[in-house]
């Protein structure tokens, strides 16, 4: 199903692919209007040659148009379930300067603890991690797909 959104002032169409959830399309496009002002070169789901896809990522221009293994991300942005393990081969190898995870509904504290757990403090300083945890109520407060910026009462940030 191809849904249309108009987020931060610009027409993206998303397509729900087979076994994702509207959440998870839903999800892309908020943290899309989050920080696609930030990072003016925002994209979704853009192929980056690594053994992972980013739900969104800002490439370094300095690289380049084209994205290519071992290039380094200003952004990269995950969706819905992410395994401790990913989190920690992105931080690790991904080559990004911010990861952000997006979840609704989630145990805060718990996934909070149990990131600090498996990656080592040296790949998430300086706020390089971030937790993005959307209220439970984010499809309604999104149903007509126009959203100019997210505000702050719509989620928690926790820098992890």
């Amino acid at each position: 199903m191809l849904y249309d959104f108009e987020l931060a002032g610009r027409r993206v169409r998303l397509w729900q692919r087979r076994g994702e959830s509207y959440g998870h399309v839903l999800m892309k496009a908020l943290g899309y209007a989050m920080f696609v002002g930030e990072y003016t070169n925002l994209e979704i789901e853009l192929p980056v040659g690594l053994r992972y896809k980013p739900d969104l990522v800002s490439l370094n221009e300095a690289e380049g148009a084209r994205p290519r293994a071992g290039a380094r991300f200003r952004f990269w942005g995950e969706c819905g379930m992410v395994s401790m393990r990913k989190v920690a081969w992105l931080l690790k190898h991904g080559d990004a300067a911010r990861l952000v995870l997006f979840k609704t509904r989630s145990g805060v504290k718990a996934y909070t603890h149990a990131l600090r757990d498996s990656v080592e403090p040296r790949y998430r300083e300086r706020g390089r991690l971030t937790l993005v945890n959307f209220a439970a109520d984010i499809a309604e407060r999104a149903a007509e797909r126009r959203i100019e910026s997210v505000p702050a009462g719509w989620y928690e940030k926790i820098d992890v």
